[in-house]
């Protein structure tokens, strides 16, 4: 295996050309060939100026290999990490990794947590035992771990990669979740939950009060090489219908920690409230308002605004928000931080939260409450008539919400329809926000944010945790008013961090890549549309686009494609920048009871302000690219929870509709099949290529779509269409269709050459599938979506 070299890079110490001679160009530059062989030799060590150094480039030959840099990065040939570059497609030096299994010689075989390079599949790395004393804990299967990766140039281990874990970062549960079933001769098995796992025996003494047909968590008793596996239940969490059960299949699933251990929840009983001294103001006769969902249990953002008195800024405002000082309560390294960690973030399921934080801190002493004091860490605005932000200033403060609202509270009584509370507020409260945010809307307005039209919807669970109803909420400008706020304060906090140098984790969206947008152009040309080339593509372009597509039969189809051509949001102590919001920074900071990342700006601006207690400590920019890394995955695996929970809970609701007809839309389009989203319920699910009528379909990626090779009938991504309902697995969460509509004709000479599709499972136009194959969206992997979490 090759070695990774200890010493530092220098000239000579190896070839950039595998042993040819360093010949520069007329420029003074070494040929591009020998430059990406130098980065690849030195993935995630080599950066523009340790390129230079190696290759004796100096003056204005720099100035052409930063060009020259540049252009690998919009070519897709190189990533850039922290100002270090390595081939695309490799993983950085330092990356957090998923332990999966175990090879054929019992060693750890695990994956990146991270991974966005489309063109490649995750990488598989081999662990190999670390230097000097063995950790504590020792790693296991599912667990997340920090380690320093090395590219195994001779392929010696079979692996592309070899890593030496440095810190276990989470232990898997050693529970598994599964089904009690009875077969016909009476005996109890375990269905595990997790389909690559094999059932499990269950003997009558070891059933503690489970029944048939219960979720249970299960130990294994006793394993053996032949038959079945015995097991014990340790936990009977309810029947298959609620959707407690439900929930905990995700969480199972994702390996998301939902119950604090008995130091975390001492210590935050132990909890006193903050004091007003120090630095802390009194700011509690300030009428700040919370206005948030109805059902919302923790309120950590408060507002207000005001006209601006100063006569140089006519029309323009103060905008106040307050944010709720969790960093006096949460300390580095104290077990309340250690856990909120380990969390990254809150997981909202249709009617249970997992916490980041026990509720004694987020719904108790850092809720802005009604009436009650409550410390918080503001920020004022100063905006002018036309919405651009003159200065901000950052106070830490005792403050006492004036009123909770729901957003719908807070928008009738701006539309005319006051109630008891809101009715006292409005001229004083919530006109001036209201005439803030018209101000800050023009900023906005100038600043051209991508605006995608996706509609969300919104499950709501009865008593019993059975879905009551499936609801698309009104976008009102109450949620627009908050979000406008939200993002100004979250860019004051980012501002004030870089301009007195301070670490911080950034929020980060990357520009799309160019193969994302070829493919977005090649789309858009099917419609007759056309997206700009060149390297300086703004939101702007894309909102243009979907203007013209507003209110059209192409609508939905269009942002649907747009959303998927964007790069997905993380956190990153480096900044790259805010793409979709068109921002040139951006730090997560008006959410710290939910966020691990907003807590972070929060002590960064505790200590660069001198605002007292529970600043960033001492040496913290040397974790902060792992902790992003971290924090970046839960994000995801929440993510993934919350819709795969949602899943499962729509498909307990139509097992019993099998045959039923369904109107929906074409959500995906993949060489195997068609991914449908029901109107009703927005519930995915598949219809496998097979299924559609007697000819061969042919997959055009350009137009994310299938087209009969003989007939010439196109499905395309976006296309509304009938489908039945012909098989449900509930514990999947996955649904099969059968297409019952006809797709639109294309003419033979509109045809393109394309990827050839699959005919069906057996070979023969038209059959069926074959028996036991996988139903539904699990079938052919679910397209992957972009995010709207900004």
């Amino acid at each position: 295996m090759a070695k990774k070299p200890d010493h530092p890079i220098s000239k000579g110490s190896r070839s950039a050309a595998r042993g040819a001679p360093v010949v520069p160009d007329a420029n003074g530059l070494p040929s591009r060939e020998q430059i990406l062989t130098f980065i690849a030799e030195h993935p995630g060590q080599a950066g523009k100026r340790e390129i230079a150094r190696f290759f004796g480039v100096s003056g204005g030959a720099r100035i052409a290999l930063k060009r020259m840099l540049k252009e690998f990065g919009e070519e897709g040939l190189v990533s850039k990490e922290r100002k270090r570059l390595a081939p695309a497609g490799t993983l950085p030096a330092v990356s957090v990794l998923l332990i999966v299994e175990r090879d054929a010689d019992g060693d750890f075989v695990a994956q990146p947590v991270s991974w966005n390079d489309d063109k490649t599949g995750v990488p598989r790395v081999l662990l190999v035992q670390s230097r000097g004393r063995p950790l504590v804990p020792a790693p296991g299967i599912g667990d997340r771990v920090l380690a320093r990766v090395s590219p195994d140039a001779a392929a010696e281990s079979g692996f592309p990669y070899t890593a030496r874990v440095i810190k276990v970062l989470e232990k898997r549960a050693p529970s598994i979740l599964g089904v009690v079933r009875s077969t016909i001769d009476g005996e109890r098995r375990i269905e595990p939950v997790d389909r690559k796992q094999s059932e499990y025996s269950l003997a009558a003494e070891d059933l503690n009060g489970a029944k048939d047909g219960d979720l249970v968590a299960i130990e294994v008793k006793r394993m053996t090489r032949y038959g079945l596996s015995a097991a014990r239940v340790i936990e009977v969490i309810g029947a298959m219908h609620s959707e407690k059960a439900v929930s905990l299949i995700a969480i199972h699933a994702h390996n998301i920690p939902h119950i604090f251990p008995p130091p975390v929840l001492e210590a935050a009983e132990r909890a006193q409230p903050a004091p007003i001294s120090g630095v802390r103001e009194d700011w509690r006769p300030m009428p700040l308002v919370t206005i948030d969902p109805a059902d919302a249990k923790d309120h950590d953002d408060a507002v207000h605004a005001e006209p601006d008195s100063d006569p140089e800024n006519p029309g323009g405002f103060i905008v106040t928000v307050a944010i709720a000082d969790v960093a006096w309560y949460v300390r580095p390294g104290s077990p309340l931080d250690r856990e909120a960690l380990k969390r990254g973030n809150s997981v909202y399921f249709p009617d249970r939260v997992v916490p980041m934080l026990p509720e004694r801190i987020s719904n108790d002493l850092c809720s802005l409450r009604e009436g009650e004091d409550r410390p918080a860490i503001a920020v004022r605005m100063q905006f002018t008539a036309e919405g651009k932000k003159k200065f901000h200033w950052f106070h830490r403060i005792m403050m006492r919400s004036a009123a909770k609202l729901s957003y719908q509270q807070a928008q009738a009584a701006i539309d005319g329809r006051p109630d008891d509370k809101t009715g006292p507020l409005l001229d004083p409260v919530l006109k001036p926000l209201w005439d803030a945010y018209a101000v800050m809307k023009r900023g906005r307005d100038q600043r051209e944010p991508l605006d995608l039209d996706l509609p969300e919807r919104k499950v709501i669970v009865g008593p019993d945790g059975a879905i009551e109803r499936i609801v698309v909420p009104e976008r009102l400008d109450a949620h627009r008013l908050i979000e406008e706020y939200m993002i100004q304060a979250n860019v004051a906090a980012a501002e004030t961090l870089e301009r007195k140098k301070s670490p911080l984790v950034y929020r980060v969206h990357d520009a799309p890549s160019l193969a994302k947008l070829e493919s977005l152009r090649e789309f858009l040309a099917s419609i007759e549309m056309n997206l700009p080339r060149g390297g300086n593509l703004r939101p702007g372009h894309f909102n243009t686009i979907l203007g013209k597509v507003k209110d059209t039969e192409h609508q939905a189809l269009v942002n649907e494609v747009v959303l998927r051509s964007q790069s997905q949001a993380v956190y990153s102590p480096e900044n790259i920048g805010h793409f979709g919001l068109n921002l040139r920074r951006y730090a997560h900071f008006t959410s710290p009871i939910r966020r691990y990342a907003d807590l972070i700006v929060h002590r960064a601006l505790v200590r660069s302000l001198e605002l007292g207690e529970g600043g960033l400590p001492d040496g913290a920019e040397t974790d902060l690219e792992a902790i992003a890394q971290e924090i970046s995955g839960a994000e995801r695996r929440a993510m993934a929870a919350e819709r795969e929970t949602i899943d499962r809970l729509v498909a307990h609701w139509l097992a019993d509709r099998i045959g039923a007809m369904f109107s929906g839309r074409i959500a995906g389009v993949t060489r195997s099949g068609l991914f449908v989203k029901l109107d009703e319920t927005g519930a995915d699910g598949f219809v496998p290529i097979g299924s559609i009528g007697a000819d061969f379909f042919d997959y055009d990626e350009a137009r994310h779509a299938v087209i009969g090779s003989r007939t010439g009938e196109m499905h395309q991504l976006g296309d509304r269409v009938e489908v039945k309902l012909v098989e449900v697995a509930p514990i999947a969460g996955a649904l099969r269709f059968q297409l019952v509509s006809d797709g639109r004709h294309v003419p033979k000479g509109e045809r393109r050459v394309v990827e050839r599709g699959f005919r069906n499972a057996i070979g023969r136009p038209g059959g069926k599938p074959r028996p036991g194959a996988p139903v539904g969206a699990k079938a052919g992997g679910k397209p992957r979506a972009g995010t709207k979490r900004r």
